[in-house]
Formats: structure tokens, sequence, C-alpha cells
């Protein structure tokens, strides 16, 4: 799938993006990843593309003109944009798992006191949450939101089962995790994970999920 990033800041998602499992993706191919700068679509001199709000108050807010610019040139039949905002839609896996079967999407970060809202009125298809609190701006927000629906494109993960036993996956905390070495000053693996028995251990990792779900998440369980 293609995606398209605006920002101000674009070297803050060289290495959110360019590393680790996203990395790779981009390289196989699986992700074409672009990352703009919303200056390029400036036309004064200072490659403007914020100013101070009508009616007073502090902080700047993004203008429209580069952002249109910038979108209206960047998107194709079918492409959807999204803003990240905290008033928007909630993340999740299932927000994550839409979005990845899109063909093309363009994230708009926002920054300082946000966009300017004829933006959002004409030129946004939707607006996705992180979480309920401020960031400093919203390129961060968006490398969140990439990293959660490229799990979902094929081929972007090494292994079939990575998403079923993940977190939230199935509405329930991940299980406990060991590797190597079985006792570790005293601390020993729990034996079920030894025993080699696949069904054992499928019902062990399925009953200490659920006991931290309990736990921790009560709200996710019905």
């Amino acid at each position: 799938m293609r995606i398209d990033l605006l920002t101000l800041f674009p070297a803050m998602l060289d290495g959110l993006l360019g590393e680790s499992i996203i990395g790779k993706a981009r390289e196989r191919g699986h992700i074409d990843l672009r990352i703009h700068n919303l200056r390029d679509w400036s036309t004064d001199k200072h490659k403007t593309a914020d100013d101070r709000p009508f009616g007073g108050g502090a902080g700047m807010v993004l203008k429209p003109e580069p952002v249109f610019a910038a979108i209206e040139q960047l998107r194709t039949p079918g492409s959807r944009t999204i803003y990240l905002s905290p008033d928007g839609t909630p993340l999740s896996p299932t927000v994550g798992q839409r979005l990845a079967g899109e063909q093309h999407l363009i994230f708009l970060s926002g920054h300082y006191e946000g966009i300017d809202q004829r933006i959002r009125d004409h030129i946004i298809d939707e607006e996705i949450s992180i979480g309920d609190y401020v960031l400093t701006n919203g390129t961060i927000a968006a490398a969140v939101v990439v990293d959660v629906l490229a799990r979902f494109i094929p081929g972007v993960l090494g292994e079939e089962n990575s998403l079923t036993h993940e977190s939230f996956t199935r509405n329930l905390l991940d299980f406990p995790q060991y590797t190597r070495p079985a006792d570790f000053r005293g601390w020993k693996v729990p034996e079920v994970l030894l025993s080699g028995n696949h069904a054992l251990i499928e019902r062990w990792r399925l009953e200490q999920s659920l006991e931290k779900t309990r736990r921790l998440r009560p709200d996710l369980l019905p």
C-alpha cells in the first residue's frame, strides 16, 4: 500500500519508520511510505505553514493553503486522508486492520494549536486519536498509527501467528513470555513451557491471558 505522511518535522520519522519491521517492509516493497515536509507547499519566501489564530489566544494554527495544496497534489482515486487529533476515533487493532485494507492513505500531522477548521471540514476524511493525552505534535501519533496498521499488511510480519498472539487481538492482554536460560538466578521457566505438549501450552497461555486481563484491564472482558 502507499502511505503519504505530511509533517512540519520529517526528520522525526527517519528512525521511527526506517528501522525494524517497518524499515524492512519498506525495503521489501510491502509499504510505499513517503514522508513530506508540509512547508514544501508554502508559497511565500519564508515557507510559512502556520499563523496566529483569529480571535486571539496562545500558539499557532496550520494554514489551509499549504495543506490543501499538498493533499490535492498527493491524493489519488480512492485515497483516504486522515488527520491525527485528540478528538478523533480511538485507535484500536480493528481500526488498524481496516486502514490496512486501503490502497492509499494520506496522514496529516497537526502541530501547535492544531489546524484551520476548514481543513477538517472540507478535505479530511477521518480523524484518529491514539489516546487521551497531548503530544508535542502529531508526527509521533502518525508514526504510531502507521506502525499499528502495517502489521496487518500481508508479508510485513515474519510469522503468521504473530498477530493472533498479540495483546488486544482477542480482547486479551498477552501471556508471559520466557526464553533461555530455563533457570536464571533461581527463577525458573514454568514447567508447562518445557513439556513439548502444545495443547497444554496453549491452554496455559490462554489462562494466563485471561488472568492478566482480569487483573489489569477488566474493561476488555465482556
